[in-house]
């Protein structure tokens, strides 16, 4: 029997999700979920996002870039909004532009987009999602009366069907077309047809010959085209049900790797993001991208695109910054967050696992940790919450493992700066001058 906090969550899925927040911070990574137990000074931004999802939530189109060095928690933030989005009941989706993923490629922004689809129950959810369209308005038909075995609702459901792919031909024939043969390939069990109408809609590129001329279709997603595909397919995704699509980008400052003509087009692919939804021509569509200062003024950065720049420009305010802004700009964590959030990784951890023994890990060992990790990098707080993290944890299992082990006295951190466990971008940052 799984007993029901007052906030609804079962106890058992509370611990279970107490127990992969601790597993991840062991491995240095972002936990997939309970991102708010270890939110640490975000209340403003989150406030913020809330309301976007509201707005794109009644039919319109937002956006948000997300400012900050390495170590402020961009890639936090970013998947808090998904959680909040996915708790608003968005379909969501993780992009992390690289080489293989670049800006300057929307087709293949596009496939990742569809292989990322996540849904408040399932990931990898594209066929999930037409899935439950088909079905909702199969529910409403026998709302009305018909039974369910009545052979009329087979034809009821095609009418409907068919009466929205007109709609959806409106955005893009060649979507509303896979959709017809992958309804049609269901209803006579040609699941392999049914599966191939579900990779062309997504993007794949490698589907047959035979499967277009079935479909009545050419080519595959283009680059020139993915804007709408992606329009019908939020169309399809609020006609499910859902409020809309919340799709992130991570690690944006990548596209400045690209030569000079694939960077600027990535750009100009951004500046089109943006004119569209001024013009809400991406209704139910909200997009976060996250990026380093230098992807925002850097000479390879979107400074390169005055255009695009001037459309995202913030005024800068260094006491009170204002995430209602186009930018979100993200502070470098500092000693009291990172001290807080070692207090919530402790009740998170006695959730997961055993009840923390605050006679060795006290409040003064805290800090006297934080003191000694800091002290490693010349009291760079901003480069250190990953291997911090990681590290405290490791002290909590040996105090639960070995009555006998004491941090204050045991404890010993080692990190130089050749150190295996820093991350490229963040030896990168300890190279800075400041």
């Amino acid at each position: 029997m799984v007993i029901l906090e007052s906030n609804g969550v079962g106890r058992d899925d509370r611990r279970l999700e107490s127990v992969a927040i601790i597993n991840a911070l062991r491995r240095g990574t972002v936990p997939e979920s309970g991102l708010e137990r270890l939110a640490v000074g975000l209340e403003t931004e989150e406030r913020v996002i809330i309301s976007q999802l509201a707005f794109v939530g009644a039919g319109h189109a937002d956006c948000k870039f997300v400012r900050g060095e390495y170590g402020s928690g961009k890639t936090f933030l970013i998947s808090r909004a998904l959680e909040l989005g996915l708790a608003a009941k968005f379909v969501t989706s993780r992009v992390i532009i690289s080489p293989n993923i670049p800006l300057h490629k929307l087709r293949t922004v596009y496939a990742r987009i569809c292989a990322d689809l996540t849904t408040p129950s399932e990931d990898h959810a594209l066929k999930s999602i037409i899935d439950t369209w088909i079905y909702s308005i199969e529910d409403r038909l026998i709302s009305t009366g018909i039974d369910e075995d009545d052979f009329m609702l087979v034809d009821l459901t095609a009418n409907e069907i068919e009466s929205i792919l007109i709609r959806v031909s409106g955005i893009n024939s060649s979507f509303a077309a896979a959709l017809r043969t992958y309804y049609k390939a269901n209803i006579r069990g040609d699941f392999a047809t049914a599966q191939m109408a579900i990779g062309w809609i997504s993007g794949e590129q490698t589907i047959g010959r035979p499967f277009k001329s079935q479909a009545g279709l050419k080519g595959t997603v283009t680059d020139e085209d993915a804007f709408l595909f992606l329009r019908a397919l939020v169309y399809i995704i609020v006609q499910a049900g859902y409020a809309g699509l919340l799709v992130s980008f991570d690690e944006v400052e990548t596209a400045q790797t690209s030569a000079r003509p694939q960077r600027e087009k990535g750009y100009i692919n951004l500046r089109q993001i943006v004119d569209m939804i001024d013009r809400n021509e991406l209704p139910n569509c909200f997009f976060l991208f996250a990026g380093t200062p230098v992807f925002f003024d850097g000479s390879k950065g979107i400074r390169s695109l005055p255009p695009l720049y001037d459309r995202i420009d913030v005024i800068a305010d260094s006491r009170f910054s204002n995430p209602m802004q186009t930018q979100i700009i993200l502070p470098k964590f500092d000693l009291k967050k990172l001290e807080e959030i070692s207090l919530r990784v402790i009740d998170i951890y006695a959730e997961a696992h055993f009840e923390v023994d605050k006679t060795r890990v006290s409040i003064r060992f805290v800090r006297t940790m934080i003191e000694r990790v800091t002290g490693r990098f010349g009291g760079r707080v901003d480069v250190v919450p990953r291997l911090y993290l990681r590290e405290f944890v490791d002290v909590l299992d040996k105090c639960a493992l070995y009555a006998s082990y004491n941090p204050m006295d045991k404890y010993a951190f080692v990190a130089k700066e050749d150190d295996v466990s820093l991350k490229e971008e963040e030896k990168a940052v300890m190279r800075v001058s400041w």
